[in-house]
């Protein structure tokens, strides 16, 4: 369940009408809801509060420091996998013992900021990175927290490009060579070994992966265990799926992923890491565009909005479907026409939904894309000199601009002409 529904004929995110906020705000614009975020988080407590548990935020689904903010006071803590990251989630107020450094390409860098700043703990990707940390810690006489990915080689069964768990994929270890790894990492001054972490990709819409993973992972412990290693956290990623399309059976509920938790690896007494990006603020936000023109192909009809690609890259990157709806709600029994909806970027893959159903559109009229909030504004870029869109978060009846729309003299002054030019 979400927070934008339709009162009186027109759309709303809690007590504020969208259409509001595009008059004061502009558009395109992000909204973010924040009854739905704080719903959401509580669902996934709720999904493991048989057990002592942390559940992670995955910053790079949604950085923005009020949703970090919002999402820390819960008591939610941080999965990230830059120093940007980390640094953004300590500005929010997240405690260093609050948040998981994960990502494939630690940084020397980065790893000295987190562990001058505080980690709980970081997820080792590869050999070559653990030798590296083990030797920043040991120069800075530190002893940090670390658990190992292993690559469970289970099929997520999603899309190519966020599956992560095969074993063609870049991330983690071989689970066939855990054993050897871990043996390492014992050895090495500087680690403690604390536990273990997988992650199998992001839009999971069945449990089944989720349970061959988490039962490969419990083998794992029992064997980590026999050969001394105190395994006593298991991080076991995120990604459960959202639905995208109102009009599809829903993916599993957290309190479902939950059971598959206790069910797999309940028995083994280990503290449970989640790291939910996706499921929480996705359906969180939404992304207000304006219809520019409607234009008369030679088979079709295109909405051109001005919203475009650059603001929203899920289907252009992806294929990625978001569900698309007019601000004021067509009557019950309307006429509904199919249209291209496109943006105004020079690109032929600027193209949101072809033949989406809508009612008669005319310019000015104002669009929803709903399921926004996650991978949307975090993935913006300025292609063709298209400011960044605002983002707005909604409380009850108000709302707060919680990133600005850059004006063209900030986009110019960011770049600089050499003096011989």
């Amino acid at each position: 369940m979400d927070h934008f529904l339709y009162q009186d004929g027109e759309l709303f995110a809690e007590d504020v009408p969208l259409s509001c906020i595009a008059r004061q705000v502009g558009s395109p614009v992000y909204v973010y809801s924040a009854a739905t975020l704080r719903r959401h988080f509580g669902l996934f407590r709720q999904a493991l509060d048989w057990t002592e548990h942390l559940v992670c935020f995955a910053v790079k689904s949604n950085s923005n420091l009020a949703v970090l903010k919002l999402m820390g006071d819960l008591g939610a803590g941080m999965d990230v996998v830059s120093g940007g990251e980390y640094r953004r989630a300590k500005a929010a107020g997240v405690p260093g013992e609050r948040i998981v450094f994960s990502g494939v390409g630690k940084t020397v860098a980065e790893m000295r900021l987190a562990i001058e700043g505080g980690i709980r703990q970081f997820n080792i990707e590869s050999e070559p990175e653990m030798r590296a940390l083990s030797a920043l810690a040991a120069s800075m006489g530190a002893e940090v927290p670390v658990a190992i990915r292993v690559n469970p080689d289970v099929d997520a069964k999603t899309h190519e490009k966020i599956a992560t768990g095969k074993a063609e994929n870049k991330f983690g270890i071989p689970i066939s060579r855990a054993v050897e790894v871990y043996a390492e990492a014992a050895r090495l001054p500087g680690l403690k070994v604390v536990g273990i972490d997988v992650h199998i990709g992001s839009q999971l819409t069945d449990l089944a992966p989720f349970r061959a993973a988490y039962a490969k992972v419990a083998e794992l412990t029992g064997v980590l265990r026999a050969k001394g290693h105190a395994i006593t956290r298991l991080d076991l990623g995120g990604g459960l799926g959202i639905p995208y399309r109102r009009d599809n059976n829903a993916p599993p509920l957290p309190i479902e992923y939950g059971a598959v938790i206790r069910e797999t690896v309940g028995h083994l007494g280990c503290e449970i890491e989640i790291e939910p990006g996706r499921n929480i603020v996705g359906n969180a936000g939404v992304l207000v565009s304006e219809v520019i023109y409607v234009k008369r192909g030679e088979d079709r009809d295109f909405l051109i909005v001005d919203a475009a690609m650059n603001d929203l890259l899920r289907p252009a990157m992806y294929g990625a479907h978001h569900d698309i709806v007019p601000l004021v709600e067509a009557a019950p029994g309307a006429a509904v026409q199919p249209y291209d909806v496109v943006g105004p970027v020079c690109e032929s893959g600027d193209t949101f939904q072809k033949g989406a159903e809508l009612p008669g559109m005319a310019a000015g009229d104002l669009i929803a894309f709903r399921s926004a909030g996650a991978y949307g504004a975090v993935m913006a870029s300025e292609y063709n000199s298209r400011p960044l869109v605002p983002e707005v978060l909604v409380e009850g009846d108000h709302f707060a601009v919680i990133r600005a729309r850059p004006t063209f003299e900030e986009m110019l002054g960011r770049d600089s002409i050499p003096a011989w030019l």
